[in-house]
């Protein structure tokens, strides 16, 4: 029989093995949903020959996915507070996998649009219930640190070119999207089972002492400046995800000449470095950063931005990739900037409502970056296509300075509605 946790068994122990699990087990979560999600961009070239697509017509599959994604995410978060995390895990987990399997048997590209619309539907409602877990399942103080390992997978999902390429070259677009909805299934439940007890809400609150963030409603989280602030700064920051994963593949395969194979290796590389400093990011936050991140943050983008232009410029694809790693690694500690103040200051209860709209954000880069950067391919060139990653990183800098970075900053509407 399994132990029952009561309030009085939460050892520090007990805490510490809770946020261990979790971190792992969100971690191999969004792994499978970037793996998923992500893995379109490697099929692009294949899908616009079939299909006979131009470059902004094949970036419109990312949009697609990326425009409803975007308008679930406020609607999950209210979820994620109503029903907690593992209702809307367990649930999207199944039906982005159903999804992904239909895209492998769309027969028109009309189809193709609706079966990618339908899986970002299903996948826009994970984030918030993901955020809501971290928040049910680990202390304040160690937020940030848990939020980065989760989000790290972003790095992780740099493995999905090493793995699709061979299937795209062995079996084609169409199977391999077949194989990868089993296989994303399978996987996806078992690590729902094994998502450990919620804490206590005592334990999910940072002390009296360090807080100055009242208790807030969702329709107080929702009318929030201080919240969407956040928002804008993510629609900046995840210009440069979206537009890298969806076009250097391409750029590879046509500006470069290089096959499939070196293509999935090459495009491998920044992500799995990205993995680790994401992670080193949060621990940074936790550690110096949670309530001084404006400087941080500037400096990380104009960095980023340098190491851009030198990427775009780069005279072979191996001094391009080098640059590109050094540009998502350094880029990769300025996450928990985003999400790490919000989840350390707000309440358990509003987490979910809250991560929702700060993804919301991010997924409007999602929707505008692939389809811009398509056109500026298609009307100009490649070298067009990421300079407009550099102006986005630049702005990055400036609205650094405009988002709260202390728990005083965070001034909510007044309001009786809970």
């Amino acid at each position: 029989m399994t132990a029952v946790v009561t309030e009085d068994t939460w050892t520090p122990k007990l805490v510490n093995r809770t946020a261990t699990i979790t971190m792992v087990v969100m971690l191999c979560a969004w792994s499978i949903d970037y793996i998923d999600r992500f893995s379109i961009s490697m099929a692009l070239p294949s899908i616009g020959e079939e299909f006979h697509l131009g470059k902004t017509a094949q970036g419109s599959l990312v949009t697609v996915f990326a425009l409803v994604y975007m308008i679930c995410q406020i609607p999950a978060g209210f979820l994620a507070d109503r029903y907690g995390s593992r209702k809307p895990m367990l649930i999207t987990l199944v039906l982005w996998s159903l999804f992904t399997a239909l895209t492998g048997m769309a027969g028109t590209f009309g189809l193709l649009l609706l079966f990618r619309g339908l899986f970002g539907a299903c996948q826009g409602a994970f984030p918030a219930a993901s955020f809501k877990a971290i928040a049910e399942r680990t202390t304040p103080e160690r937020r940030g640190t848990a939020t980065s390992v989760m989000l790290s997978a972003s790095g992780i999902a740099g493995l999905a070119p090493l793995l699709v390429a061979p299937l795209l070259t062995g079996i084609g677009w169409r199977h391999t999207f077949l194989w990868m909805a089993g296989c994303g299934a399978a996987i996806g439940i078992g690590l729902w089972a094994l998502l450990p007890k919620a804490l206590p809400d005592r334990l999910s609150r940072l002390p009296q002492t360090t807080v100055t963030t009242p208790e807030v409603s969702r329709a107080q989280v929702l009318k929030s400046p201080a919240v969407w602030k956040f928002a804008v700064l993510f629609c900046a920051m995840n210009m440069l995800s979206y537009g890298l994963v969806t076009w250097v593949p391409s750029y590879l395969l046509e500006a470069r000449h290089l096959s499939l194979n070196e293509t999935g290796v090459l495009s491998a590389i920044p992500s799995l470095v990205g993995f680790a400093t994401t992670i080193f990011g949060g621990w940074l936050f936790d550690r110096y950063f949670h309530d001084k991140a404006r400087w941080y943050l500037m400096s990380i983008a104009t960095v980023t931005a340098v190491l851009l232009a030198l990427m775009v410029s780069a005279g072979s694809a191996a001094t391009f990739t080098l640059y590109e790693t050094l540009a998502v690694g350094v880029f990769g500690m300025a996450t928990m900037c985003v999400f790490g103040l919000p989840l350390r200051v707000l309440p358990t209860a509003v987490a979910g409502l809250a991560s929702g709209i700060n993804n919301f954000g991010g997924q409007v880069a999602g929707v505008i970056a692939p389809l811009a950067m398509g056109w500026l391919a298609d009307a100009f060139s490649y070298t067009a296509a990421f300079g407009f990653l550099i102006c986005t990183t630049l702005l990055t800098a400036v609205i650094a300075f405009w988002v709260p970075q202390r728990a005083e900053q965070f001034n909510f509407p007044s309001t009786g509605t809970k």
